[in-house]
């Protein structure tokens, strides 16, 4: 039996049938489905040998790698099977995604639904409070808890005695990990919360390769983001890029595992190689070439709309190494966050680079028509609430929206959450909602079911149950759209037509104040 067991909660170990996108459903309340449902037609159990997952997040495998090359004895867990093996292990490492249900999604979904807590706040706690953790515990058992969302303990800092945890790591682990499991193999006291600074950052020779397959095939080719965004906290990481061999022997082990697709992991993956905001055309290029040497499919996790925009020829050589006979379109996460060039300047002047601020709308639009051309359905997102919005910049939110209405895309608003540059700053509630804000809401959300459905069908086509999935997804989607109706939210439809005339006026005079400059 391992000393140390990783694991994560359910709505983690969990490979979403397949496609990464839909475990943003985990964000999600227990809502008008039931749990068992909804669990089955979003988060179902990953396969597992004996309690072993043959996938598990990748996150937890590049912890899982650097402790096997440091020589600890390691294990990778399913949840629902602790039980088995946590008996002797000395020392249990949970991956935590948004363990109190305080992210933009969680947030927003949330509230607007009202029904309850998050299901990946609720299956965290359920881990922790799992007998056999409890009775662990007692014999000595440490606990420490790493990943993007342990943020949140700083809101929450009566919930880490209460859960029995005994470090917090916040940051990129590779090169402390090992000193603080040899700290509680050895008894010693751990830090209650340990941020990982600067300077123990590791370079890319210290982050170790996954041994065992991860998720959906994800892996990363970098870490960090040019960009700068005020209400992003990658952006305060450096940039690092993955050199292809160590990208190649990754690919190889989730292929070894029986992966077929995959996911390219970085903040902006059409900035592969590059140390600027410009592509390096070459070097995306071989990327792709080598990813599809191995993959019959695979997409990315997040690319901008800036680097879209910069080479368009870029971008269509770079899908015609995608879609092939086994491939006919791919996915990506995208932030639009805002339509007004006032905001991308206040809060995101490089977002648009190459671009300028003021051109952001037609970047936006330019991007998206390419998208549609060459076969990357994204989904998006949009910012509601940023400390400096005003109504003019709703609205011209509102009209980016309109403008997009042929964007076969999903366009997700999020309430503001405090993080990178803005941690300071007071959290987006629904209460604050404006007249305006619902309407932008409810413009994405008739956006959303307008594609819906489509792109449903081609996501879920290959598995033998797509028909029984398709017939769930369809109710799903029509039970949302008969919430939303109902929902007082749509008595604000048709509010921007009152303020646009007062706007025009008051941007007239913003560009004579050098907003807009």
């Amino acid at each position: 039996m391992a000393d140390i067991i990783l694991t994560a909660d359910r709505t983690l170990m969990s490979n979403y049938h397949g496609k990464e996108f839909l475990g943003f459903a985990t964000s999600a309340p227990p809502n008008i489905l039931p749990a068992w449902l909804y669990k089955f037609m979003f988060f179902p159990p990953i396969k597992n040998k004996n309690g072993i997952p043959i996938e598990a997040p990748y996150a937890l495998r590049k912890i899982e790698a650097k402790l096997l090359d440091e020589g600890f004895n390691v294990l990778t867990v399913d949840p629902d099977h602790l039980k088995k093996y946590i008996k002797n292990a000395k020392v249990l490492c949970v991956h935590v995604m948004d363990p109190f249900g305080l992210g933009p999604s969680s947030t927003t979904f949330a509230r607007i639904l009202r029904t309850g807590e998050p299901y990946l706040s609720k299956y965290f706690k359920e881990l922790l409070t799992k007998n056999e953790v409890k009775e662990a515990k007692k014999r000595g058992l440490k606990i420490i808890v790493g990943g993007p969302g342990v943020w949140q303990f700083k809101y929450r800092v009566e919930e880490q005695k209460a859960y029995g945890i005994d470090c917090i790591v916040y940051g990129e682990a590779e090169r402390i990990i090992g000193n603080l499991i040899r700290k509680a193999l050895n008894g010693e006291e751990l830090p209650s919360y340990f941020e990982v600074n600067l300077h123990e950052l590791p370079s890319l020779n210290e982050i170790s390769e996954i041994k065992n397959p991860s998720i959906n095939g994800l892996i990363e080719v970098g870490r960090g983001c040019p960009r700068g965004c005020d209400f992003c906290s990658v952006t305060l990481k450096p940039l690092r890029w993955y050199p292809l061999d160590k990208i190649e022997r990754e690919l190889q082990v989730n292929v070894k595992g029986g992966l077929t697709s995959g996911i390219l992991h970085a903040e902006d993956v059409l900035l592969y190689g590059s140390k600027s905001v410009i592509p390096d055309r070459e070097k995306v290029l071989e990327l792709h070439k080598l990813t599809k040497k191995y993959l019959k499919n695979f997409c990315w996790s997040h690319v901008s709309i800036a680097a879209i925009a910069a080479d368009p020829k870029l971008f269509k050589e770079v899908s015609e190494i995608i879609i092939d006979e086994n491939q006919k379109w791919w996915g990506a996460q995208i932030g639009i966050e805002t339509g007004s060039p006032r905001l991308v300047k206040l809060t995101m002047p490089a977002k648009a680079k190459p671009f300028k601020p003021e051109e952001w709308p037609n970047v936006v639009k330019e991007a998206a028509g390419l998208m549609n051309d060459y076969g990357l359905i994204p989904a998006c997102t949009l910012i509601t609430g940023l400390p400096e919005e005003t109504d003019e910049d709703v609205i011209k939110t509102i009209e980016l929206i309109e403008d997009l209405n042929w964007f076969k895309s999903m366009i997700v608003p999020l309430f503001f959450v405090p993080m990178g540059k803005l941690k300071n700053k007071d959290w987006f509630k629904y209460e604050d909602l404006t007249d305006l804000q619902k309407e932008l809401m409810v413009k994405c959300l008739s956006h959303d079911i307008k594609y819906a459905r489509e792109i449903m069908d081609w996501y879920i086509k290959e598995k033998w149950y797509s028909p029984i999935l398709r017939k769930l997804y369809d109710l799903f989607i029509w039970l949302i759209e008969r919430k939303g109706k109902k929902s007082k939210i749509f008595e604000y439809q048709k509010v921007s037509v009152f303020y646009k005339e007062e706007a025009k006026i008051k941007e007239v005079e913003a560009v004579k104040r050098g907003y807009y400059c």
